[in-house]
């Protein structure tokens, strides 16, 4: 008894090829390429990204300070302007 089976061959069949060109083995490095640039990179990003906000916190406190001395010199506006009311009064009163 032959267990043996033979297998048909096909003669559209596309050999297989072991080798690879030049572009296929470019294309597959260029993830890995850009995987490592993008690593190499991600300090700098994060530098750049961490001083952009100390500006930001740096404008924002600005900011705020020029709030506080504007009020500050509202109140001290305001206190000379009723201390002059009042001595204009004074001075009609007599």
């Amino acid at each position: 008894m032959n267990t043996h089976v033979p297998t048909p061959t096909h003669s559209k069949q596309v050999p297989m090829t072991t080798t690879l060109d030049g572009r296929s083995a470019a294309l597959d490095h260029a993830p890995h390429q850009n995987r490592s640039l993008e690593m190499q990179l991600m300090p700098e990003a994060l530098a750049r990204a961490q001083m952009e906000q100390r500006l930001r916190e740096a404008e924002s406190e600005r900011k705020a300070l020029r709030l506080l001395r504007a009020r500050r010199l509202q109140r001290r506006a305001e206190r000379a302007s009723l201390r002059a009311r009042r001595a204009l009064a004074v001075a009609l009163m007599q």
